[in-house]
């Protein structure tokens, strides 16, 4: 059984998994065609699905609350006919623990606490302190790498976010400060909020439900 998903499903999904994204980011979020993914864009345009938007010198493309719908019902369908529910829903329990972790981790990437102000922002200028939360991301990475080999082997699309993850962390530990928590960047933040997405959608899950 083939554990590929269709161009259909990634291009509504990969809006999902971005939030907001013009139509290079989208086909490139799964390595699709860019005029095969701009005519599936329109066409859930014209269904609802999507919309199309600009602002402040950018503009793309994000899910209506049909299209979100429509997101989660096939990524249900796919669940069930390679009948990975029950992994996924263990590797998303497993995950729930690291993500206090990392969240925990980026805080502290964020707010380094003094005497007199236990909210004072990082400004990066203290390397003990700095080298302390990437040992702590590099704990999660190593922890990471398991759960996303099972989930690749559940769906294909599921693959990659270990890597990513990795690389983005070996750029921080190069000095890369930006590559910890950066949002317009594919930092380690922004994986980890793209697997939390990509875990939830694809369980029929938010964010406050347990598994």
């Amino acid at each position: 059984m083939t554990r590929d998903s269709p161009p259909g499903l990634l291009v509504l999904h990969a809006v999902r998994i971005l939030g907001f994204a013009d139509t290079p980011m989208v086909a490139q979020r799964y390595g699709l065609d860019a005029a095969q993914t701009e005519e599936l864009l329109r066409d859930y345009e014209a269904c609802g699905w999507a919309g199309h938007a600009a602002f402040a010198g950018t503009a793309g493309w994000s899910l209506t609350e049909p299209g979100r719908a429509e997101n989660e019902r096939l990524l249900a369908a796919e669940l069930a006919r390679v009948g990975g529910a029950g992994e996924v829903r263990d590797v998303y329990r497993e995950f729930l623990p690291l993500n206090a972790l990392l969240l925990r981790a980026c805080t502290d990437w964020q707010l380094r606490p003094t005497p007199g102000d236990r909210l004072a922002v990082n400004d990066h200028r203290d390397p003990v302190w700095d080298a302390g939360v990437l040992h702590e991301l590099a704990g999660i990475s190593r922890a990471l790498t398991p759960l996303a080999d099972r989930l690749g082997s559940v769906l294909t699309r599921l693959r990659g976010y270990d890597t990513r993850f990795t690389a983005a962390l070996t750029r921080a530990r190069g000095g890369e400060s930006a590559w910890v928590d950066r949002t317009d960047v594919d930092s380690c933040h922004r994986v980890w909020f793209q697997l939390h997405e990509d875990l939830i959608a694809t369980l029929g899950l938010d964010r406050h439900t347990q598994p």
